[in-house]
């Protein structure tokens, strides 16, 4: 599958249709990462890059749900309804949301055979180096 132009605005949401949002990204899909910090490695989302002025909640702003923990600011994003994080606004870049690959139209995170993964459990805001810890993989199963 081919994935959408990433210099067009995308359109995402949770699972049950309670929140929508469209997107601009930066970086595009060569921004696609994971981490693996105690909040993501729980998680494990890919996710991509976007500005703040990149993402507008276009359905059920007043129903997202947020969680922080540790330093508080990163602002990890949900519905309440059905459980599925959407996007976070980063702890290394207060600027930029990370978000989720697999709430957006015709995205998969299936759709990338390999995903840098950021040392987030060394996160360069405690250390001032940007590490990775590795690269996860994905090979279709022959059919």
């Amino acid at each position: 599958m081919s994935l959408p132009d990433p210099d067009a605005p995308l359109s995402g949401g949770c699972h049950c249709g309670a929140i929508r949002f469209t997107v601009r990204l930066a970086g595009g899909w060569s921004e696609a990462r994971r981490c693996n910090c105690s909040m993501c490695a729980m998680r494990g989302a890919v996710t991509v890059t976007a500005p703040l002025a990149g993402l507008e909640i276009t359905h059920g702003a007043d129903r997202i749900a947020t969680y922080r923990f540790n330093t508080g600011v990163a602002e990890h994003h949900f519905c309440p309804d059905c459980g599925i994080y959407t996007h976070h606004r980063r702890r290394s870049n207060p600027d930029e949301f990370g978000v989720n690959v697999a709430c957006l139209d015709g995205v998969s995170p299936f759709d990338f055979a390999a995903v840098p993964v950021s040392d987030g459990a060394h996160h360069v805001s405690d250390t001032g180096v940007e590490r990775w810890a590795g690269m996860l993989r994905f090979e279709a199963a022959a059919r």
